[in-house]
């Protein structure tokens, strides 16, 4: 009988050491997502929104442990601009010289680390950003708050072979010339 019941309490304490560390999805709200993008240039910058199509978080008791999001860039709009200069911009990102969305329709970020953030409720997270099939590490501060979750997230574009415009790669653009980073600020509605 003491036989049984230590093996008992061993296959119960087994059970649930390994239920404390199995990840607990969260379900991300596409709906009440959003992401916005911010790419500057020597005289100004331009701003928009991209639809995400899908995305998850893991969490461990509440702690964030992994995660993922993709985004369909062919919903990439911009929000400073209006009609044909609107229009224009929005192909010009589409094109080949930046996005290639007839090839390349999504974009995805995937968590691979997850650290304590410089505050409360902050997060430090790396992971890997796949932009036109070519994937890249990179690296931001996350932070959880009620049922979002939000970071602003930089990205050299020039790891992704999106060199237009970029002065690490032409002479003489003068004020032509667009910045190597862009951002995205990522917000994730999510529910455990």
């Amino acid at each position: 009988m003491k036989l049984f019941a230590t093996l008992s309490l061993v296959a119960l304490l087994s059970f649930n050491a390994t239920a404390e560390v199995t990840p607990a999805p969260g379900k991300v709200d596409i709906a009440k997502s959003k992401i916005v993008w911010t790419g500057k240039k020597v005289t100004g910058q331009h701003t928009g929104n991209i639809i995400l199509k899908s995305g998850s978080l893991e969490f461990n008791k509440n702690v964030l442990t992994g995660g993922m999001f993709e985004m369909d860039m062919s919903t990439i709009t911009c929000t400073d601009l209006t009609g044909e200069y609107a229009g224009k911009l929005i192909g010009h990102l589409k094109s080949d010289d930046f996005f290639s969305v007839e090839k390349f329709r999504t974009a995805s970020f995937k968590i691979t680390k997850v650290m304590p953030g410089s505050k409360a409720n902050t997060y430090r997270v790396e992971g890997n950003m796949t932009i036109k099939g070519i994937t890249a590490p990179v690296s931001f501060e996350a932070m959880l708050d009620g049922a979002k979750a939000s970071a602003r997230i930089v990205i050299d574009r020039t790891k992704y072979d999106i060199k237009y415009g970029s002065g690490s790669f032409f002479d003489n653009l003068g004020d032509k010339a667009i910045d190597n980073n862009f951002e995205l600020d990522v917000t994730l509605a999510y529910s455990i």
